[in-house]
């Protein structure tokens, strides 16, 4: 998988990125994820964690 930033808008000075990360189906499914669940997310150094709303 890999980080990939994104330009999402500009306003005047500021640009504004966001960043998509591409998640096999499989890990998907295993995670028990379907399209359209809303997640959250929790980080701290080196890691992310998803989990559903």
């Amino acid at each position: 998988m890999k980080i990939q930033k994104q330009l999402s808008k500009k306003r005047g000075d500021k640009t504004y990125y966001k960043y998509v990360i591409v998640i096999p189906e499989e890990k998907i499914k295993e995670a028990g994820f379907k399209e359209g669940d809303k997640l959250e997310a929790e980080s701290k150094k080196g890691e992310i964690r998803l989990k559903k709303r």
